[in-house]
């Protein structure tokens, strides 16, 4: 037992107090180590605006103060942060180059690139389609080298072809053209109009009548009577109630090949002038009315041989065959007309007498 002199004597407890050589055991820390203070309650601050520089008493140094309340901790910034401005002491995610090099992110842009084009072509076509049926003239342009050979052939000498039937698919849509020398396609009659307005050109320019005005006039004129014709078939199918299996841009077809007549007319007028020009333009539009009459009367009388009404055991034919026939002929009978029309006033002019002494 140790002995200190300055001490007095020690009121004895009744029991032996013990040493403790380890004061952490007893749960002391020391104050550097100890937690802050708990914020204190909101009644504590003064009303009004909060002041982030001003420091509650409670709040430890350098900690903002909002107007919730709310503890934020402060998140120093590392000296290698891009320029940004940071959100509630955080820095900005960035990017990083290398990530767009990998092989599997490529493949995912790019599949994506895909599905966003083919979005956006369906769109245009559905948008296209309400006012240009695209996917219907498709089936007009269908056509081949051998299909345009074999198609000028049968407008010249269509008296030499025997099997005028069209042929359908399975589905009950018509074959192309390519595979069908019966079916209207649009590349002949497009193909012939700009060779009309090229060939009016060359004969205007051989007779010093030639002017861009002048052609002009002269390919839209060519152009509004194929609609003004086309309307007029359109109005008459209607009027008479006529049903049959052709459409607008059958009828399209079959009232430009007028323009194959006319460009043969305007190439014998150089090669034998006047003469020539009537002889050929009278053949090529017969050739054509006939090629008209047996195409047409396939899809315009088929109705009426296939209808047929029984009564008392005799078969008679349907209402309306006369109207078809009375059609038929009418649209094989304005192909002449027309054709003479768009070409007459490209032959050239003869000299008069006095116009001949005067250049003697």
């Amino acid at each position: 037992m140790n002995y200190n002199a300055n001490i007095g004597s020690r009121p004895n407890l009744g029991k032996k107090i013990k040493r403790v050589s380890d004061v952490n055991a007893m749960g002391y820390q020391p104050y550097s180590q100890q937690q802050s203070p708990p914020p204190p309650p909101p009644s504590a601050f003064p009303t009004g605006s909060p002041n982030i520089n001003s420091q509650p008493v409670g709040y430890p140094a350098g900690q903002p103060r909002y107007a919730n309340d709310n503890f934020v901790p402060n998140i120093p910034q590392t000296p290698n942060m891009s320029v940004g401005t940071p959100y509630m002491g955080q820095p900005q995610p960035q990017m990083n180059p290398a990530l767009f090099a990998q092989p599997i992110v490529q493949d995912m842009a790019y599949q994506y690139g895909q599905q966003l084009a083919s979005t956006g072509t369906t769109l245009v076509k559905q948008n296209i389609d309400k006012y240009v049926p695209v996917s219907k003239l498709k089936y007009y342009f269908a056509v081949d080298t051998k299909y345009v050979a074999s198609k000028l052939k049968l407008l010249f000498f269509p008296y030499l072809h025997s099997d005028w039937a069209l042929k359908y698919e399975q589905d009950g849509s018509p074959v192309q053209p390519r595979f069908e020398i019966n079916a209207p396609d649009l590349y002949i009659p497009t193909m012939a109009y700009v060779t009309y307005v090229l060939v009016a050109g060359i004969v205007l320019g051989m007779q010093q009548r030639f002017s861009p005005e002048q052609i002009g006039i002269l390919a839209s004129s060519a152009l509004a009577w194929c609609i003004v014709e086309l309307v007029i078939y359109s109005c008459t199918l209607y009027i008479v109630h006529i049903e049959t299996t052709l459409r607008t841009f059958d009828l399209l077809a079959f009232s430009g090949y007028k323009f194959v007549a006319i460009i043969a007319s305007i190439l014998a007028t150089l090669a034998a002038g006047t003469t020539g020009y009537y002889v050929t333009l009278t053949y090529t539009t017969f050739s054509l009315a006939f090629f008209l009459i047996r195409t047409l009367r396939v899809q315009v009388l088929s109705e009426t041989s296939t209808q047929q009404s029984q009564y008392y055991g005799s078969n008679y034919p349907t209402v309306g065959n006369k109207r078809r026939l009375y059609f038929l002929l009418f649209v094989a009978g304005l192909q002449p007309i027309l054709s003479w029309w768009l070409s007459f006033h490209l032959l050239a002019k003869e000299l008069k007498a006095p116009d001949i002494l005067k250049s003697s």
